[in-house]
C-alpha cells in the first residue's frame, strides 16, 4: 500500500489565491518529511474549487524542492491539453527528476474551458480516446506522426526520449481518471491504472477495479500485469483524537469551499448541471473515507484496499482549509497511521 496526499489548492472563503497555492506546496513539503509516499496535484481552471491552472508546472516545482517522494498529477485535463506539449513535459519530468513523476489524465468536465482554450465541446464529448493514444505513443515511441480526426501531423522525432532513464526505460507512469464504465474500459484496454474519486465508496469501486480487470484481460493483458495494476483512489482524511472532532472540523470549513467553489463551475454550451449540497456532500465524505482517530483511518484505508484491490491512496488533507491544521495533519498521517499499515 501507498498512501500519498491530493492537494487541491483549494480557496476556502476569505482565503486568496496565493494563500492556497502556498499551502499546495507546504502540504507536498511536509508530505516528504512525514515520510509519505507521494503527493498528488490537481488542476482546475477560472474557479476557486481549486486555484492550480497547471498541475504539470505546480509538479515542476515540487520536484525541484523534494528529493525522494513521487509527484503525480490528478489530474492533466487532456481534452485542453495538446497531447504533445503534455508528453513533452511529462518526460522532462521523468527524466530530470530520475523517475519519481507520474501523469495522471482525465476528461475534465463540458466546462467552459473548451472554449477559452479552443478546443470546443467534440474534445471533450469524444476526442478523449485519441487523445489519450496520441500521448502514449509520444511517451513511448522514439518518432510519432498522427493522421486522426483531430490531430494530423507530419512525423517528428520524440525529443526528449522518455524511456532514456535507465532505472525507468519505459517513461513516466500513467493513470486514467475514471467516472464511468466507458472510461474504465478505456484505461483497461490501454494497460492503465484508473485514479478512482472522492465521492465513490468501496463497493462502487471494487466494481470499477473488477471491470477494469475482467476488460483488460479480454484485452490481451496477462495475468501477470492485471495483477500489479496499482490503482488510486482519492479521498479525505482527517486525523483528530475522536472521529467527532475530526467530522467538526470538515464540517467547518468544506461546506463554504464546496459551496464557491463547486458553483463556480460554469458549462461551455449552457446545459443544466446540478450541484451537490455542499453540507450533505461533506457528511458524505466523512462516511466514506479516514475521518477521525488514528487507528480508525488506518482501519479505514486497510478496510478500502482488501475490498477494493486499491493499493494507493491520494488523501485530501487540506479540508479545514488552515495552513498549520493541515500540516498537523500530515504530520499524524505520517507519525500514527502509517506505522500501523505498514
Amino acid at each position: 500500500m501507498r498512501v500519498g496526499t491530493f492537494a487541491l489548492a483549494a480557496q476556502f472563503p476569505g482565503q486568496g489565491q496565493g494563500e492556497a497555492l502556498h499551502r499546495a506546496v507546504r502540504t507536498a513539503e511536509a508530505a516528504e518529511e512525514a515520510g509519505l509516499d507521494a503527493v498528488w496535484l490537481a488542476e482546475h481552471h477560472f474557479v476557486p474549487y481549486g486555484v492550480c491552472p497547471s498541475a504539470v508546472t505546480l509538479a515542476a516545482l515540487l520536484l525541484g524542492r523534494t528529493r525522494r517522494i513521487g509527484v503525480g498529477t490528478a489530474v492533466s485535463v487532456l481534452p485542453t491539453s495538446h497531447p504533445v506539449t503534455l508528453g513533452e513535459q511529462a518526460a522532462l519530468l521523468h527524466l530530470t527528476s530520475g523517475g519519481r513523476f507520474t501523469l495522471g489524465v482525465g476528461r475534465g468536465g463540458p466546462w467552459i474551458d473548451l472554449e477559452v482554450f479552443g478546443s470546443g465541446l467534440p474534445a471533450y464529448e469524444t476526442g478523449f480516446p485519441e487523445s489519450l493514444d496520441l500521448l502514449l505513443r509520444w511517451l513511448r515511441e522514439p518518432r510519432v506522426g498522427a493522421d486522426g480526426e483531430r490531430y494530423s501531423f507530419r512525423e517528428v522525432p520524440v525529443v526528449p526520449r522518455a524511456d532514456e532513464l535507465l532505472e525507468a526505460p519505459e517513461g513516466p507512469p500513467v493513470v486514467v481518471a475514471c467516472t464511468s464504465p466507458a472510461s474504465v474500459r478505456l484505461a483497461a484496454e490501454r494497460g492503465l491504472p484508473m485514479l478512482l474519486g472522492m465521492h465513490c465508496g468501496d463497493e462502487e469501486k471494487a466494481e470499477a477495479v473488477a471491470l477494469w480487470r475482467r476488460t483488460a484481460l479480454a484485452a490481451g493483458r496477462s495475468p501477470e500485469e492485471v495483477a500489479a495494476a496499482g490503482h488510486v483512489s482519492a479521498g479525505v482524511l482527517q486525523i483528530a483524537d475522536s472521529r467527532a472532532q475530526a467530522s467538526e472540523a470538515l464540517a467547518k470549513a468544506m461546506p463554504g469551499w464546496l459551496q464557491q467553489g463547486l458553483g463556480a463551475h460554469v458549462t461551455v454550451d449552457g446545459r443544466a448541471r446540478r450541484m451537490r449540497d455542499p453540507h450533505a456532500y461533506t457528511e458524505l465524505l466523512c462516511g466514506l473515507h479516514p475521518v477521525g482517530p488514528p487507528r480508525l483511518c488506518a482501519d479505514r484505508l486497510a478496510a478500502t484496499a482488501e475490498s477494493t484491490g486499491v493499493s494507493r491512496f491520494a488523501l485530501m488533507v487540506e479540508g479545514t482549509g488552515d495552513l498549520a491544521a493541515t500540516e498537523e495533519n500530515v504530520r499524524r498521517l505520517g507519525g500514527e497511521v502509517l506505522p500501523m499499515l505498514r
